[in-house]
C-alpha cells in the first residue's frame, strides 16, 4: 500500500488520541508533545476502539475495559509480552501519512 493520507495535524490537539479510517483500515493517531504515533485502532480484549480512549502521556485507556497501551511501542502497559501493531507515520506538512503496507 505504502504511504498514504491520514489526516490533518490540527485534527488532533496535543495529548489526545482520535481514530480514522485509512485504505480500509481503522488507525488511532495521538499526538505526544506535538509528536505524531499511530497504531491499530482495536483493542486485543475485547475490540474496543482505542482512538476513542483517553490519553495519558503515552498510554491510552482502552473506553471499554480499560486495558491501556503504549502508544509509541503499541505494547499493553502492563505486558509488554503482547500489543496492536504500530504504523509509521510521516508529517507532511499540515498532513500526516501513514504507512498503511
Amino acid at each position: 500500500m505504502g504511504f498514504v493520507r491520514a489526516a490533518r495535524k490540527d485534527e488532533i490537539p496535543a495529548g489526545s488520541v482520535r481514530e480514522f479510517q485509512v485504505d480500509g483500515l481503522t488507525v488511532a493517531i495521538a499526538n505526544v508533545g506535538d509528536k505524531f504515533f499511530a497504531v491499530n485502532n482495536t483493542c486485543l480484549h475485547r475490540g474496543g476502539p482505542l482512538g476513542q480512549g483517553e490519553l495519558h502521556g503515552v498510554a491510552v485507556t482502552c473506553p471499554w475495559h480499560g486495558w491501556q497501551y503504549d502508544m509509541t511501542t503499541g505494547k499493553l502497559v502492563m505486558n509488554q509480552a503482547i500489543g496492536v501493531k504500530t504504523y509509521v507515520i510521516e508529517v507532511r506538512g499540515d498532513d500526516l501519512w501513514i504507512d498503511a503496507g
